[in-house]
């Protein structure tokens, strides 16, 4: 349970920070873009994960049709 209640800080004080500071979401994703920085897609829930697994199958698998044609 210490891992969840710790996971709950943190995501209460990005949103508490979000409120304080609107612009800081739109720096975070500005940053995140220039960097690359993936840990957001694998961050969340499991239905986060599946969604993120799912796009990735679907991409490479048009990826591979278009290249065996």
């Amino acid at each position: 349970m210490d891992i969840k209640d710790e996971q709950d800080k943190h995501e209460k004080r990005k949103r508490e920070e979000y409120e304080k500071k609107p612009m800081i979401n739109f720096a975070d994703s500005v940053n995140r873009a220039q960097f690359g920085d993936l840990r957001g897609l694998t961050q969340g829930g499991c239905l986060n994960q599946i969604f993120t697994t799912v796009i990735i199958i679907v991409v490479l698998f048009f990826l591979f049709q278009f290249i065996n044609k």
